[in-house]
């Protein structure tokens, strides 16, 4: 058995560096992040992840929050992505016994650069794919803008790894003016993800891209615990609507909608949840989900979710053959290790 490690988080060097002495909101990374060594620390990485040698751990590292695009001018953000990209290319070329590959990151508050970007990864830094997401600086993913990147994902066939992102200042409620007791996290995120894959579904973008093969960070989010609304809910999308048809909506797909659900792929981030890890696969085809930590954000900052989710999936019966697909075996394949 082995276990690679689909989405985690860590900033390589030069571009922690040069963040920290950047003018605007790079420099403010935040409280947390600069309390987590083992995000831009590679001692301290190297020393988590040498807790877990006996399990054949290995990592296909990401860049973590925030997104680029809130960081600066187009300019700024590109070359961010840039060091970013690079320098974690360098890491899994430097340490492939560690660091089994990587998913680059893109300016994408500007969409012409991100898919220079993203041809430059794919072709020279050789990316596995690509993190986006949920929202670019507010604006969904399905404005034809976007449209470019998801679409030279498809060309290369590299998976996108779709991952939330919501601050405070978007309120819970009509008469706030911001988010209270971390709810825009919490409950924020899994809604901010899978309202992003409905947009993607109902758009179109799934039909026009059908190889597109996109990974729903946190077990797909909401969309296994709410199958019911995803399924027949959506069969009947439309009724509750009176100021437009939607029903032309449902003419225009080419399947059901529940059907382009099923067809994301999910990881097993959910913070050392047994009944959410049992939940999303039961949901979600087995070649469809892969093993992920979304270390180092547990509360030691470090090994926490690693061991967690470990024990989770060590506590579920399953035959040896899933097991496998899902430790190690759809990373493989998805993200083309050699």
């Amino acid at each position: 058995m082995q276990y690679i490690d689909a989405f985690n988080h860590f900033f390589p060097k030069r571009l922690w560096d040069k963040m920290l002495v950047a003018e605007g909101a790079a420099r403010d990374i935040g409280k947390r992040m600069r309390g987590v060594p083992c995000l831009y620390d590679l001692d301290e990485r190297f020393r988590v992840m040498d807790m877990f040698r006996d399990k054949n751990y290995k990592q296909i590292l990401s860049l973590g929050m925030p997104p680029l695009e809130a960081l600066g001018t187009p300019e700024q953000t590109a070359e961010y992505a840039r060091l970013g990209n690079d320098g974690l290319a360098e890491l899994v070329d430097k340490y492939p016994d560690g660091f089994a590959g990587y998913v680059a990151s893109l300016p994408m508050n500007a969409p012409d650069l991100a898919v220079k970007e993203a041809e430059r990864a794919f072709t020279q830094a050789h990316a596995n794919g690509l993190q986006i997401y949920s929202n670019v600086n507010g604006a969904p993913l399905d404005e034809p803008q976007f449209f470019a990147v998801f679409e030279i994902a498809a060309k290369y066939d590299k998976p996108i790894l779709l991952h939330p992102s919501r601050t405070a200042d978007m309120a819970d409620y009509k008469t706030e003016s911001k988010s209270r007791y971390e709810i825009w996290w919490t409950f924020g995120w899994p809604y901010e993800t899978s309202a992003a894959m409905a947009r993607m579904v109902f758009s179109g973008m799934l039909d026009r891209l059908p190889n597109l093969k996109v990974l729903a960070h946190h077990m797909g989010a909401m969309v296994p615990y709410f199958e019911g609304r995803v399924g027949p809910g959506w069969d009947q999308l439309g009724k509750r609507t009176s100021d437009e048809d939607l029903t032309l909506v449902l003419k225009r797909l080419k399947k059901r909608p529940f059907d382009y659900f099923k067809d994301f792929y999910a990881d097993t981030a959910v913070f050392g949840s047994r009944p959410a890890t049992l939940c999303g696969l039961d949901f979600y085809p087995t070649e469809q989900v892969l093993f992920a930590s979304d270390s180092p954000f547990d509360p030691e900052r470090g090994p926490g979710y690693i061991r967690d989710t470990i024990k989770v999936l060590e506590s579920i019966e399953m035959p040896d053959e899933k097991r496998e697909a899902i430790c190690f075996r759809n990373a493989q394949r998805l993200f083309k290790l050699a």
